[in-house]
């Protein structure tokens, strides 16, 4: 919990930041993540904070609903349900996974949703070094899992000496190159 909190909390409060900075003319646009326009992007990390704020509290995995417009809200909460020791603790009951697992699938959301919503919207964005290398080493033992789980597509070939992130983004099925 300790090394994964400051992770966490990094990564939602930059992804926070850029949904903050979207305009109502940009939530139609395209992302690189091919099932999603910027609104329905804006969803799916709505559901995702709401959904892990559930889990931290060994609650059950909650279905997406209609988009509401209050993601920053929905992240705080999730973080103060993580900050919480307990929530660290044995196996969800929901997922069939450890919590430990769970926040990891929790930080690769942020991580990389908030370069799929920086790229579609014309955004600066530099993920937290530490972050992404916690991401992919996740991704990397965790990928076939992702992709039968329709997490992730299906890998991207970057090369071998690629910066860590269009690494990270090439596991989960992401080009690094993607533009708008």
């Amino acid at each position: 919990m300790e090394d994964m909190m400051p992770l966490m909390a990094r990564a939602t409060e930059r992804t926070v930041e850029l949904v903050r900075k979207v305009r109502p003319e940009q939530l139609g646009l395209s992302t690189p993540c091919e099932k999603f326009d910027v609104k329905d992007l804006i969803n799916h990390l709505e559901w995702v904070a709401e959904m892990f704020e559930s889990l931290a509290d060994k609650g059950p995995r909650l279905e997406q609903g209609p988009y509401a417009g209050d993601f920053p809200e929905r992240a705080e909460r999730t973080l103060t349900a993580w900050s919480r020791p307990e929530a660290w603790e044995g196996t969800s009951a929901a997922m069939g996974l450890p919590m430990g697992v769970l926040a990891h699938m929790y930080l690769v959301d942020m991580v990389v949703h908030g370069w799929d919503l920086a790229r579609a919207t014309g955004q600066e964005y530099e993920p937290d070094p530490e972050a992404v290398s916690r991401a992919l080493h996740f991704t990397d033992q965790m990928v076939e899992m992702g992709r039968q789980r329709g997490a992730f597509g299906p890998p991207v070939a970057v090369p071998d000496d690629a910066p860590a992130f269009d690494r990270l983004l090439g596991v989960i099925g992401r080009d690094p190159a993607w533009k708008a």
